[in-house]
Parts: structure tokens; C-alpha cells; sequence
């Protein structure tokens, strides 16, 4: 039976089939907690551990740095060799990492440790991104890409008073060991789930030319530059957010963390409105590209807005919008680069979150470089944000005169899917190659 019906067709559409995702779902959702897991959790490691705080921190600088240096490596490796087995290794070492965190004595376990999780997280992650997309029912594809943008979201949300309570409760191992127990829990999850996952690619072979590929695509590139710039808007403005509304109004450490709480309401909102709004697109033939530089402009007005308004109340509601234009961005980011080109979605999406990490290293040096806060959260909010749109709108244009594009089916007869690809791809992709 087709996964979609076929239009005119008075059949219901499909649902999202949550139940084949909740293996993923829970290792998304770790994986966004490990990312800022251990900053409430520093001064505590560093006296354990004997250190100074800065030198613990060199825990998070190693995991930061090693996944977005490996991920795109590790997503072409996906995209060789298919979904379950990267996803399994990448559990299972990802696992191993946060219960070797667990145990660790001195600091040198412990980075080694991080590097593991890092590791883990930038094999696992692509490849889940990829198996929602090529799975999922045409018909419903951004709400399932949508529900685990917002469990990664709500992971890296959580993960900083998860952090503190499971501390304060158990010292901080007992944070690590409730990763590892969690990503065990994920295990047989996934053995059952993914069993029609991708088992392999029709790429070539595995190595520089496979990793560095997606640049080569004209709509990928373009797609990525995008998130370059917005990222270096949105999270580098981010960055100083809380020291400008401190500056500012004088808000306290327990007022600030309400910002967190805004954070990931509104990128859960955001990637689930924006599923769902891709998915009605799709129904009508067209596609969500249109919204790419909409939620940009809309979130650099909201930054401005939140640095620089008054009173405190449409500060965070300018938060609140921000955010909801951030994750409905990255929904509609992740579903478009791993749909344009099928074959690439793991190293596609690998790249993504690599641009995201650059991205954001240089938007915090640009608003650290202003002398006031609220000025260079403003400043960098809005006007890369602003910049990301424009840059957008020729990418808008460029998907529409080449088609939508078409993401992998899944075959009703095998698990394999059928690699589609329209000709104006093609010729577009043939063409940036040569040139």
C-alpha cells in the first residue's frame, strides 16, 4: 500500500506513525541534553576533579569541537553504508562515552569521555535525521521531522536544570549514569524500529569527494550558507542576551532562567507549527522553501525586539517569537536538505549542524566585539538575521523554477527505498560539478 494517496483521492491522509519513532525520538532528546549538560555542573567537577573551573570547561569546548568537526565525515558514512547500522553504533558508543563520564577520576577520562559522546552523537544524530525522512509518510513528513526538532530542542532546554537537580540529589556522575540508563532504555528500541531502515546507499564510495559533495550542489550550498548566517544571528545574539537584560533591568539569575523556559517552548512550537505548515504545502503541490526567509526576518525583528524593548513583558515576548521563528527554521531546514538530495541526507544534515556550530562561534565574537550588550545583541540579531532572509529569497526562487524536491520512498515491497531525483536537480548538480 502507497504511503500517500494519490491526489483527489478521498482516502484520509496518513498519521504520523509515532510509535516506529520512539526509539529515535528518546535518543534525540538525550542528545540534546548532553550538549549543555555539563555547564551547571562545572564548579562541582572542577572540585572533584581537582581542577580549575576554566580547565573543566575544556569538557564542553571538546565536545562541541569534535562533533562538528566529525559529523559530516560520519553522516557520508551513513549515507554509505545506511541508517541501522550508524544509528546503532552511534547509541551504543555514544552510551559508553556518558558511562565512562560517569567513572572518570581525573580530567583527561573525562574529555576522553566527552569525545566518545561527541562521537556517538555525530554518528547517531545525521543518520536519525535521515530515517524520519525517508521513512515518514510523504503527507506527514515535517510534522515527524517537526516533533523531533522539538524533542532535541526541549533536551537542550532541559539539560541545564536536569543537570542541577540530578547533582544536587547524586553529585554530578549521577547525571551521566541517567544518560546512560536512558540511552540503554533507547537500545532495544531501536533493534525493533529501524529494522527498515536504509541498510545501504547508492553513493559510489566513502571519502572526501562523498563528504564535500554537498557543496558541490548549487540548492545545498545556498541552503547552507543560509543557516550559516542565520545561526550566526541567533544563537551568537543569544549568547548575550541574559548580560543585556541584566544590564538593563537589573533581572536576577532566577528571573533569567524564565528565558530557558521561553527558549524551548517557543522552538518547540516553532518546529512543530512548522511541520506542520510544510506538510499542508506539500499537500498542495508546492513546497515550505517560501517560509525560509519569513521566519528569518521574523526572528531578527524578534532579537531586536527582545534587546532593546520595553517593559520586561514584550522583552520575553519578543523571546518567545524569536525562538518560535528559530525552531520553525530549523524544521524547515532539516526536512528541505536531506528531501533536495536523498542520497546525501545524513552528510547533508551532518553539515547542517557543523554550519550551525560556525555559525555561532562567529556571531558571539561579533556581538562580544560591541561594548554594550543590548547593542550588539540587536545589532547581530537583527541585521544577519535580515541579511539570511535577503539571501534566502534567490534561494526561494531557484527550488521553485527546479521543482520541489523529492525525497526517498520507501518501497512497499522492500525496505530499500526508491531514490527519485527530478531532472532539473540533476542538471543542476551536473552543472556545479563541472564548473
Amino acid at each position: 500500500m502507497s504511503a500517500t494517496a494519490p491526489p483527489g483521492s478521498s482516502k484520509s491522509a496518513p498519521r504520523v506513525p509515532w510509535s516506529s519513532y520512539t526509539g529515535v525520538y528518546l535518543l534525540l532528546f538525550l542528545i540534546g541534553t548532553e550538549t549543555f549538560l555539563v555547564s551547571p555542573l562545572l564548579p562541582t567537577i572542577a572540585g572533584d576533579v581537582g581542577v580549575t573551573e576554566a580547565a573543566a570547561a575544556v569538557t564542553v569546548t571538546a565536545y562541541t569541537l569534535v562533533y562538528a568537526l566529525t559529523a559530516p565525515f560520519l553522516g557520508a558514512v551513513s549515507d554509505r553504508f545506511g541508517r541501522r547500522p550508524t544509528i546503532l553504533a552511534g547509541t551504543v558508543l555514544f552510551l559508553l562515552g556518558n558511562a565512562l563520564a560517569a567513572i572518570a577520576g581525573d580530567l583527561t577520562v573525562l574529555v576522553v569521555a566527552r569525545v566518545a559522546g561527541a562521537l556517538g552523537a555525530a554518528l547517531a544524530g545525521p543518520s536519525i535525521w535521515a530515517h524520519i525522512a525517508e521513512t515518514a509518510p510523504e503527507s506527514v513528513r515535517g510534522r515527524a521531522v517537526g516533533l523531533g526538532m522539538a524533542l532535541f530542542s526541549a533536551g537542550q532546554v532541559l539539560g541545564v536544570p536536569a543537570g542541577s537537580f540530578l547533582a544536587g540529589w547524586g553529585g554530578w556522575r549521577a547525571s551521566f549514569w541517567a544518560l546512560t540508563v536512558l540511552s540503554v532504555a533507547s537500545v532495544p528500541l531501536l533493534l525493533t524500529q529501524i529494522r527498515g531502515a536504509r541498510s545501504r546507499s547508492d553513493a559510489p564510495s566513502v571519502g572526501f569527494g562523498s563528504v564535500f559533495s554537498v557543496w558541490r550542489d548549487g540548492v545545498l550550498r545556498h541552503t547552507l550558507i543560509v543557516v550559516f548566517l542565520l545561526q550566526a544571528a541567533n544563537l551568537g545574539a543569544y549568547t548575550f542576551l541574559g548580560t543585556a537584560l541584566h544590564d538593563r533591568f537589573g533581572l536576577s539569575v532566577d528571573a533569567l532562567g524564565l528565558l530557558g523556559i521561553l527558549v524551548g517552548a517557543g522552538s518547540a512550537l516553532g518546529s512543530l507549527a512548522a511541520g506542520r505548515i510544510g506538510d499542508r504545502a506539500r499537500e498542495r503541490g508546492a513546497g515550505d522553501a517560501v517560509w525560509i526567509p519569513v521566519w528569518a526576518l521574523l526572528l531578527g525583528a524578534a532579537a531586536a525586539l527582545a534587546a532593546l524593548g520595553s517593559p520586561q513583558a514584550v522583552v520575553y515576548a519578543g523571546v518567545l517569537v524569536w525562538f518560535f521563528a528559530s525552531g520553525a527554521f530549523g524544521t524547515v531546514i532539516q526536512t528541505l536538505l536531506i528531501s533536495a538530495r536523498p542520497e546525501l541526507g545524513a552528510t547533508s544534515s551532518s553539515w547542517n549542524s557543523a554550519t550551525l556550530y560556525a555559525g555561532t562561534a562567529v556571531g558571539v565574537t561579533a556581538a562580544g566585539s560591541f561594548a554594550h550588550a543590548d547593542t550588539g545583541t540587536a545589532v547581530v540579531g537583527g541585521g544577519l538575521a535580515l541579511v539570511a532572509g535577503l539571501v534566502a529569497v534567490p534561494l526561494v526562487g531557484r527550488l521553485r523554477t527546479s521543482g520541489p524536491p523529492q525525497a526517498a520512498e520507501v518501497s512497499p515491497k522492500s525496505p530499500e527505498p526508491v531514490i527519485r531525483e527530478s531532472r532539473d536537480s540533476r542538471k543542476e548538480v551536473s552543472a556545479d560539478d563541472h564548473a
